[in-house]
């Protein structure tokens, strides 16, 4: 579409200097870099129905791939946490808030499930 820019430098709140690709499949590195810098950009296995029709609980799906090449989904890994002995990756969608969980999803660390851990990246500020 034409038009006119409304950017205003003024106005920035944060300017991106750089960017930071955590050690691929290195958990605990995902882990430190949540909790030290916030929300990380993560690739995802989004292609089986059981991730589509997700609303409840920590997903498991044995059949996900995890390896760099095969992940198709992007999605932002915000926290982390234990539920009823599970280890989990909290990752909020894009799919809007009527999918999953209120747009959320509690993603198993086990196996590196879904490739969580495999191209996580977050930004320098």
């Amino acid at each position: 579409q034409n038009g006119l820019c409304h950017y205003n430098q003024s106005e920035m709140l944060a300017k991106i200097t750089g960017y930071v690709n955590v050690t691929s499949g290195n958990i605990t590195a995902v882990k430190a870099a949540i909790y030290k810098h916030g929300p990380v950009a993560v690739s995802i296995d989004a292609s089986h129905r059981t991730f589509s029709f997700y609303s409840n609980g920590v997903y498991y799906e044995p059949k996900c791939a995890n390896e760099s090449g095969t992940l198709d989904h992007a999605v932002l890994a915000v926290g982390y946490g234990v539920l009823q002995g599970e280890t989990y990756w909290l990752i909020k969608n894009s799919w809007s808030t009527y999918w999953g969980n209120d747009g959320y999803i509690l993603m198993a660390m086990k196996d590196n499930n879904c490739g969580v851990a495999t191209e996580a990246t977050y930004p320098i500020l």
